[in-house]
């Protein structure tokens, strides 16, 4: 396992990567390890992302999860810089209900790079896993120009 960190306006971000994939964006990250291609290109497209210069990453991904989160953060990669969809409209794609979906955006062990930030209520915001909740969640939509939900 490698790791490396970057700073960003959201705070210090780290990316871990295993066997050449990025598995785990967490908050306060740190540097151990080998700085891996994978790691090199994830903090670089981190950093373009938070200057405005990046709205779709590409990069090796290997999230854990169960095969309906699979699903669902298939489903959230799919959703366009500065869009969102609500956890209904996932739900129905993938014949399922709001409530198991929530709870794989709130699993999703690489957040901002698949960005469950853009999935939001019915009626509201709904929540977010990160550190700083629904305001960090406000941070990144408003970052990506999502202003009319915020409104």
């Amino acid at each position: 396992m490698n790791s490396a960190k970057i700073k960003t306006s959201v705070g210090v971000l780290g990316l871990i990567e295993v066997d050449g994939s990025i598995v785990q964006l967490v908050w306060d990250g740190w540097n151990e390890g080998i700085r891996s291609p994978a790691l090199k290109e994830g903090l670089a497209q981190l950093e373009a992302y938070f200057i405005g210069q990046l709205d779709c990453f590409d990069l090796p991904l290997a999230p854990k999860g169960t095969e309906f989160q699979q699903q669902v953060y298939a489903a959230i990669l799919a959703i366009p810089y500065g869009q969102t969809r609500t956890y209904g409209e996932i739900s129905n794609e993938l014949n399922g209900s709001a409530q198991p979906v929530g709870q794989a955006c709130a699993s999703n062990p690489i957040p901002v790079i698949i960005p469950c930030h853009r999935v939001v209520g019915a009626d509201g915001l709904g929540g977010f896993s990160g550190v700083g909740g629904v305001e960090m969640k406000v941070k990144l939509l408003q970052g990506e120009g999502a202003y009319s939900l915020l409104l």
